[in-house]
């Protein structure tokens, strides 16, 4: 019934293989809201299993699922949603090679890690392989979205954005979140996946959408590819 993605753009979503890395606050909502959308097949990976002070804001997760591998208890929701959708779980961190060969399987990467050693790293594998990535971030009362996609040479990666010099090197256990904001992010990058993969609209490519909770308000920011950027300038 959407005019922008109908019957083609469905079977867009069907085709597609979507790489998630974290089943946590963010992974969670964009992972629910991909497999209701009917994306063919999902790629989920995370290495934690699930605990009690998660649920606050991992709601891919119940106390039924405390102590499971965090994938598996993520796998079973999603398939509570779709059970016709296909989904590799990889309970374990990816790394390297084997983090640099999912991510070229992958027709998109969504990024719902916590940390930014993670977060260069996907970069660097996707720039690698030039496949589009979907990058989120919530912290405290904050949250900022955009989309890198190397497949076109005027975009920004991630490390235009930020420096790998570890001054940003801050994650929510450390800092604390509150829980809508996880699904407010989430949520927003699984709109851009799809947007992506079916070609509706205009995405955040060279953009950095910003979220102010304590406020409400969203700001916009461009983004221009670093002509130095030591990850893809020479891409």
């Amino acid at each position: 019934m959407l005019p922008s993605i109908d019957i083609e753009g469905q079977q867009a979503l069907l085709d597609a293989r979507v790489l998630i890395i974290g089943m946590g606050g963010l992974g969670s909502p964009v992972g629910l809201y991909l497999a209701a959308a009917g994306i063919g097949h999902m790629v989920i990976s995370d290495f934690d299993e699930v605990d009690l002070s998660n649920l606050q804001r991992q709601i891919a997760h119940t106390t039924k699922h405390i102590g499971q591998p965090k994938v598996e208890s993520a796998k079973q929701s999603f398939h509570q949603i779709n059970p016709m959708i296909e989904i590799t779980a990889i309970n374990k961190k990816l790394e390297g090679d084997e983090l640099l060969a999912q991510v070229k399987l992958a027709d998109i990467v969504v990024d719902c890690c916590d940390n930014f050693e993670t977060r260069f790293a996907i970069n660097d594998a996707c720039v690698a392989a030039k496949t589009p990535l979907v990058s989120g971030a919530a912290i405290r009362f904050e949250g900022q979205i955009s989309v890198f996609d190397a497949r076109d040479a005027t975009c920004p990666c991630y490390n235009c954005l930020y420096p790998r010099d570890g001054s940003v090197a801050q994650n929510c256990s450390e800092n604390g979140v509150i829980a809508p904001i996880t699904g407010i992010i989430g949520s927003t990058q699984a709109l851009e996946t799809i947007k992506v993969l079916t070609g509706a609209g205009q995405s955040l490519q060279g953009r950095v959408l910003l979220l102010d909770a304590l406020s409400m308000q969203w700001q916009s920011m461009r983004l221009p590819r670093n002509p130095n950027c030591p990850t893809c300038s020479n891409s």
